[in-house]
């Protein structure tokens, strides 16, 4: 009895091997390493961009750092200049590359670079799409604001607190001054995820008055202002938007289309 079942199992495992479609388990697999790789960490260029064996210029995967000249720069460099001649590894989603040619990917050391970059002020999120991370790239940041950490540094302007984003819509951004006093704003900067960025010039907004910026050209006025230079700022897609006092300390951010 016992040797019919074994015969009858055999059967069994001999005609599911036949039938099963090798070529999807082959893709299947070749996906999944495909998606996760092992590399040398050659040397950093700055906070979101490193250099690894190959000379493949990676771009950390839905983070951005400031750019040079601006504050945190070196400070979100230097934080990744620990991972030089150290294997880390890279995960992919979406999009292998940029509209520069970087490579998009997650870098893990430990833990995930990007998150920690996040996490510990050193860059906003910038989410290309969502993936497995965007949550906790969310999450980082929530903390990096709880915990007031460098870019998540409140600013202690006295109008931080009056100004309140009204709306965004139509690549309009509305302010308005809910405070009893005007409120200089010369050089404070709107910026989005990425590196469209907004600054004022010699402006103050008055006392219980809305101001609207503009993506694109024109004429400003006391109650106007044009950000030129660009054709969008603002993605159906998802974006943030950061507002800066003059020393880059954060007053206020929203989240748009998410």
């Amino acid at each position: 009895m016992n040797k019919k079942r074994g015969i009858i199992l055999i059967s069994l495992i001999s005609l599911l091997l036949f039938v099963i479609d090798y070529s999807f388990i082959d893709e299947g697999l070749e996906k999944f390493l495909d998606e996760k790789e092992f590399t040398i960490v050659k040397r950093v260029i700055d906070g979101d961009t490193i250099v690894v064996g190959n000379d493949t210029h990676i771009r950390l995967l839905g983070i951005n750092t400031p750019e040079k000249g601006e504050e945190y720069y070196n400070e979100a460099k230097n934080s990744l200049e620990g991972l030089v001649n150290k294997t880390v590894q890279l995960e992919y989603s979406g999009d292998r590359t940029d509209k520069y040619g970087r490579t998009l990917a997650y870098v893990i050391f430990e833990d995930n670079v990007n998150i920690e970059q996040v996490k510990n002020g050193f860059a906003n999120i910038y989410i290309y799409g969502f993936d497995k991370y965007s949550s906790q790239l969310k999450e980082a940041w929530n903390e990096c604001i709880e915990n007031n950490e460098r870019l998540c540094k409140k600013s202690i302007n006295k109008c931080a607190d009056c100004i309140e984003l009204k709306s965004i819509k139509n690549q309009t951004v509305k302010l308005f001054n809910n405070c009893s006093f005007d409120c200089l704003l010369t050089n404070w900067k709107i910026k989005d995820e990425g590196r469209k960025k907004f600054t004022f010039g010699n402006f103050i907004l008055e006392q219980k008055r809305e101001v609207s910026i503009i993506v694109g050209n024109g004429t400003n006025t006391n109650d106007v202002l044009f950000w030129g230079g660009e054709d969008y700022v603002w993605t159906e897609e998802g974006d943030t938007l950061f507002l800066r006092d003059s020393y880059g300390k954060l007053v206020l951010w929203k989240e748009i289309n998410r």
